[in-house]
């Protein structure tokens, strides 16, 4: 089975600096896009980074210059690094990956096309 599995979130203060983890489980052969969203209290979830099997890197301009995202394609796992935290950083941090390519034990395989982890909160205090 395949699943996404986030580590990371806390508590910080303003200023202050955390690292995201996302981690495919499962066997899997290749992952297209991998990426970090949120999601504000009373609000709708919103893209934070993205990056590609092909190394395409996209941020949201809220974010850019002090979050960065990186990937380990031999781990399947990506991370999220925020430095210089604010307020409105404050949500839940959801992993989501497009196009898992996996196979099981049996010798399936196939594709799921969106994947998304179980989200962690991240509080940044002022």
């Amino acid at each position: 089975q395949v699943q996404l599995v986030e580590s990371g979130g806390g508590l910080v203060q303003a200023g202050g600096s955390l690292r995201l983890s996302c981690a495919a489980s499962g066997i899997i052969l290749s992952i297209d896009a991998m990426g970090w969203y949120r999601q504000a209290p009373g609000k709708q979830r919103e893209l934070v980074a993205t990056t590609t099997s092909g190394g395409n890197i996209n941020y949201a301009d809220s974010v850019k210059g002090r979050f960065t995202i990186s990937r380990d394609g031999a781990k399947n796992t990506v991370y999220l690094q925020m430095n210089s935290l604010k307020p409105e950083d404050t949500g839940v941090y959801y992993c989501n990956a497009d196009s898992i390519y996996y196979t099981d034990m049996r010798g399936y395989s196939g594709r799921l096309l969106e994947v998304w982890g179980q989200g962690t909160l991240v509080t940044v205090s002022s």
